[in-house]
């Protein structure tokens, strides 16, 4: 592990992804505090199920943390995390957590991790890129939980910039500072709600109109059905993506609405399971 000129530590870590045969394997170079576990395959060879574990446990200011994720044509991975990922309060530092995929044609790619809690105090970046060639296919999601609303300890001072970027097709980029009370409060933002839940399904090539429209009405199903149907939402600002998009006050319903859309658009676009990784029910 080195020092990052800000100051604080400098993780990295390389996953690469390709095919052998019937089998997708997995290949890790690592720098620093972040590893993967052990590779699993759970649904058989065509997947590969790799949890990131971050021992620290928490990123403070100065901290740099970079993941390098590439799949090979007609990979398949799935990446999750056995907890959250804390941001903490910060002395002036910025803490910074960023995450470049690369899909090959054909391959697919799902990026699971648990929560992000932006602790009181903290200044963060969590920035997240994919880049998908033409054929290739991802579901993704990211959850942000502002303070530590189970223990009603809010969110009063610090900010977290949050970036998803999906290049020529998809880019959000937003600062949501603590003293921004017109975006937490409000209705037209978070509406006093501290947890945001994104979910979004990508592919290089656009959806056909069917596709789409079958993404759109699995999703909002599942919303119907779902105690949060008043604060969840699904849309698809691009021919290449569908995004959907949740506020609660707890984690718990926003992780249980977005698996369960997950396994509906997995049934839909590939045919397949839910395959829920073991970790998520430790």
């Amino acid at each position: 592990m080195s020092l990052h000129p800000s100051g604080g530590w400098h993780g990295h870590l390389q996953l690469n992804y390709q095919r052998d045969g019937q089998r997708t394997v997995a290949h890790d170079r690592h720098h620093g505090p972040l590893r993967v576990l052990q590779r699993l395959y759970p649904e058989g060879d065509a997947v590969c199920h790799h949890v990131l574990v971050h021992p620290p446990g928490g990123i403070v200011g100065g901290d740099v943390l970079e993941i390098d994720i590439d799949l090979a044509a007609d990979s398949h991975a799935l990446i999750t995390t056995p907890s959250a990922t804390r941001f903490y309060r910060s002395a002036g530092a910025t803490a910074v957590q960023q995450v470049h995929a690369r899909l090959a044609p054909g391959a697919r790619l799902e990026w699971l991790p648990l929560e992000a809690i932006a602790y009181d105090g903290c200044l963060a970046q969590n920035r997240q890129r994919f880049e998908l060639a033409p054929g290739a296919q991802m579901m993704g999601w990211d959850m942000l939980a502002l303070g530590l609303p189970a223990a009603g300890h809010g969110f009063n001072r610090g900010s977290v910039l949050q970036e998803l970027n999906l290049p020529g097709v998809w880019l959000e980029r937003g600062l949501i500072d603590a003293a921004d009370h017109a975006l937490l409060q409000s209705p037209l933002g978070f509406a006093g709600h501290g947890v945001m839940g994104t979910l979004w399904a990508a592919t290089g090539s656009a959806y056909s109109r069917p596709e789409r429209e079958a993404l759109l009405d699995s999703a909002r199903a599942v919303m119907d059905a779902s105690p949060l149907v008043a604060t969840a939402g699904a849309t698809a600002p691009d021919g290449q993506v569908v995004v959907c998009r949740v506020l609660a006050h707890r984690v718990e319903p926003v992780f249980t609405l977005l698996r369960e859309i997950r396994a509906a658009w997995r049934e839909v676009l590939w045919q397949m399971p839910p395959a829920a990784p073991r970790i998520w029910a430790m």
